[in-house]
């Protein structure tokens, strides 16, 4: 296990009966590299969405257990925030909620000439996702794809 992979989980670890403790649903945590700095992301949900004071809530608690734990050598930017309207697929549950909506599939290399579709999720297992593009069936190795989101239709 990397280093940051072991930071990310014990900060789920942490934050997971935070998050939970409010009412909220935790959705994913990372801890990344941006622009020279470390940042540890917290994203959090609940149906209706997250506000602002929900986001400080959870962070004031979260910070607390960091500064007791204080397992993370680096320094770094600690953030709570809601995942967004395009939220990324990453976990079982992602794909169970996110069954018949559109999501955009980017890969990392080209599939017949294009690195990006858009389609109804129709299926999803351990190894692949299926979608349905322009009445079309089209599955992909959950190993081919660079992400899979949720698309904003306006």
């Amino acid at each position: 296990m990397s280093r940051r992979e072991e930071y990310e989980k014990k900060a789920e670890e942490l934050l997971a009966p935070i998050v939970e403790s409010c009412g909220f649903e935790l959705v994913d945590v990372e801890y990344v590299k941006e622009a020279g700095n470390w940042y540890l992301r917290g994203y959090i949900d609940k149906p209706g969405g997250i506000t602002v004071n929900d986001c400080e809530a959870v962070s004031r608690a979260f910070s607390d257990k960091l500064d007791e734990k204080d397992f993370i050598e680096d320094s770094y930017i600690m953030e709570i925030s809601s995942p967004g309207l395009d939220r990324p697929l990453k976990k079982e549950k992602d794909f169970a909620r996110s069954m018949g909506k559109l999501v955009e599939v980017r890969t990392y290399r080209p599939i017949e000439k294009q690195k990006e579709f858009c389609g109804v999720l129709t299926a999803y297992d351990s190894n692949s996702v299926t979608i349905e593009e322009d009445g079309k069936s089209r599955s992909f190795d959950k190993k081919e794809i660079a992400l899979i989101r949720l698309a904003i239709e306006f």
